[in-house]
């Protein structure tokens, strides 16, 4: 069993025994472990990403429970996404204009077989598709693979790339039914990661499977890289 370090076991005793508690108050007390650290205990030396986990009643196993989306959060997530687009043509010049990193069609999609995947974001044109389609078995494992449902496959490239740059975020229920979502820095202030958060809560519950029965939202956990979670009353 992996071994927690001093810093860790530090923070795990602040949160020990600690009821649910209000999003506002669980984000004060997210920010707030790191000072209460006792002074011979480092603390962490980098900007945290903050996560929320979303634990809710649904079996993924079935199609009609699948719970996915993609938001963009108020107070977007501190992070410049890196963002490529299969586009030719008319579609391939907006995409440069709106900010896209890197645009392409069979340039972009020879690089990628080559192994190449330093980037967060794969935007395409429906007409690309079928040079990108095949990229599946590279970019699918990665969480890469342009979709509809997730706008990412689009005519509007400009709209689409505008919103990943500004901070949008794809999620997806994982096997247990947990939704994992970055929802900004340990940086920001309360009020924007209250925001973000509530947010994405809101957006998620609109989201309920027609097939879903009883409690749908069972948990949320609030946490930060290098932090233990911190339980938020649903």
């Amino acid at each position: 069993m992996a071994q927690h370090s001093k810093r860790f076991r530090a923070l795990l005793e602040q949160v020990k025994g600690l009821q649910p508690l209000e999003l506002a108050a669980a984000v004060q007390k997210l920010k707030s472990l790191e000072g209460e650290l006792p002074k011979a205990i480092k603390a962490c030396k980098f900007d945290q990403t903050v996560d929320l986990a979303i634990r809710l009643g649904v079996d993924t196993k079935q199609a009609d429970q699948m719970v996915r989306g993609s938001i963009v959060l108020p107070h977007g997530i501190g992070k410049a996404k890196k963002v490529v687009v299969f586009a030719q043509g008319q579609n391939a010049e907006i995409a440069k204009q709106a900010g896209a990193d890197l645009v392409g069609a069979a340039d972009l999609a020879a690089k990628i077989k080559e192994g190449w995947t330093d980037f967060d974001v794969a935007i395409a044109t429906p007409d690309m598709m079928g040079l990108v389609g095949p990229l599946g078995r590279v970019l699918g494992p990665r969480g890469l693979m342009p979709s509809p449902r997730a706008g990412t496959v689009t005519t509007d490239v400009a709209s689409a790339v505008k919103e990943y740059k500004a901070g949008k975020v794809e999620f997806r229920a994982d096997a247990g039914g947990i939704v994992h979502c970055v929802i900004g820095k340990l940086s920001f202030s309360p009020e924007q990661l209250v925001e973000n958060a509530d947010a994405l809560m809101r957006f998620v519950r609109s989201l309920k499977p027609a097939a879903s029965k009883g409690v749908y939202v069972r948990g949320v956990t609030l946490s930060a890289t290098m932090s233990p979670g911190i339980q938020v009353a649903a």
